[in-house]
């Protein structure tokens, strides 16, 4: 690997840090958010699920336009929105003020994570990408490992406020690393004459069975995985008798463990395949997912425990998927296709967060009811998942060959 290419991928790690930290701290902050605004899970739900559709919109709305401009304009735009909605979080005094917040930001950050994957997907070759797409989401471990435990101190110190605010300005010093080591990018861009009109990306990909089976296998992962997070922390604090204080140590743990996890991850993933490295993890991540939804009290160490494997087996399955997703598309529609699969993504996500809410009670003694439910709804889609994960191929590779490396201006 390059010079130009660690430095590229450190940048698209930035990116996705800042991205995910601010996705992430909203879901540890339940409890305290609940309390807070007096709300129950329902309403939760929707402080999560509105960002994520929000995003899912926009990222919709985006793959008509993203392939007629040099990805660096892309993501400079979109990371600029994304810094002053999160910026807006962290000021929001009430809770109608921070749904309109969050919805700002999910317009933005929608555009971001396709955008990610578009520029690892056109640099690196289809035998390098799952390699490339480990070390952009150790940022899901730094995140959790470094992100959100000081995310939730400073909440616990100041007030929920506070970790927005941290990203936020965080993110202008992001900003300041795109604009200097990410490169114009634009050698997919083609005539005006050859480019697609708008409804040609979308029939395009609705008229390609490999492609649309790829959006598929991103929502069901995405239903699996988003019904059952956002609701980990409020769970294990009301029913598991989980300390507030302690909250963090799950983000730590897990994250610390999938820093290592990860690159392995995509070493076995480029090597014995993506698929088959799939199927592993998805069926090793029903476990977890059962034991957190189904658990008792008990004590700190077991759920440590459980929540680690959880981590590790979720973010196993994601790496392969990365991988093969931006596999099924030319360079030149990929900017496109990976804007509609991140929309359908997040749709995915508004969807399992805001249903899960729905079946997700609270009794007079503020225990939570309805999560074993939830538990068994994602196991089933994980396991729909490997169905459709198989009838996923990686277009030819001539085709696929990845765009000709740009070194980033310094």
């Amino acid at each position: 690997m390059t010079r130009a290419e660690k430095v590229l991928l450190f940048v698209l790690a930035c990116i996705n840090f800042t991205h995910i930290v601010d996705f992430m701290i909203m879901m540890p902050l339940g409890p305290q958010l609940m309390r807070h605004f007096s709300i129950g899970p329902q309403a939760f739900g929707f402080i999560v699920s509105s960002y994520s559709l929000s995003a899912g919109i926009s990222g919709f709305l985006a793959a008509f336009i993203v392939d007629r401009f040099p990805r660096k304009q892309v993501v400079l735009a979109a990371y600029t929105g994304f810094v002053i909605g999160t910026l807006a979080c962290g000021l929001a005094p009430t809770y109608p003020l921070l749904i309109a917040a969050r919805i700002f930001a999910g317009v933005f950050g929608g555009i971001l994570g396709s955008q990610v994957l578009s520029i690892v997907g056109d640099v690196f070759a289809y035998e390098r990408r799952a390699q490339a797409m480990s070390i952009v989401m150790t940022a899901f471990s730094a995140a959790s490992v470094v992100g959100v435990p000081f995310g939730l101190y400073i909440a616990t110190e100041f007030s929920w406020h506070a970790p927005f605010l941290f990203v936020g300005f965080l993110g202008i010093g992001v900003l300041a690393l795109i604009w200097q080591f990410v490169p114009r990018m634009d050698a997919h861009l083609v005539s005006k004459q050859l480019r697609p009109s708008p409804i040609a990306v979308l029939t395009t990909i609705l008229r390609n069975p490999n492609q649309m089976r790829a959006l598929f296998l991103t929502t069901t992962i995405m239903v699996g995985h988003f019904s059952i997070i956002p609701f980990i922390s409020p769970y294990l604090v009301a029913n598991v008798g989980f300390s507030e204080t302690d909250i963090y140590l799950i983000y730590l743990v897990g994250g610390a463990l999938t820093i290592f996890s990860a690159p392995l991850v995509g070493k076995l993933a480029d090597k014995r395949g993506k698929f088959p490295i799939f199927v592993v993890f998805a069926l090793l991540s029903m476990l977890p997912i059962y034991l957190i939804t189904h658990m008792p009290p008990a004590p700190l160490s077991y759920v440590l425990f459980v929540s680690g494997l959880f981590f590790v087996f979720s973010n196993g399955r994601l790496v392969p998927t990365q991988a093969m997703t931006t596999s099924v598309v030319s360079p030149q529609q990929r900017g496109g296709f990976m804007a509609i699969n991140s929309s359908v993504q997040l749709l995915a996500q508004a969807l399992a967060t805001y249903g899960a809410g729905v079946l997700i009670g609270k009794t007079s003694t503020g225990e939570l009811t309805g999560y074993g439910t939830v538990g068994f709804l994602a196991m089933a889609a994980i396991f729909a998942s490997i169905f459709i994960a198989r009838m996923v191929v990686p277009i030819d590779a001539a085709s696929a060959k990845a765009i000709p490396k740009a070194e980033p201006s310094v």
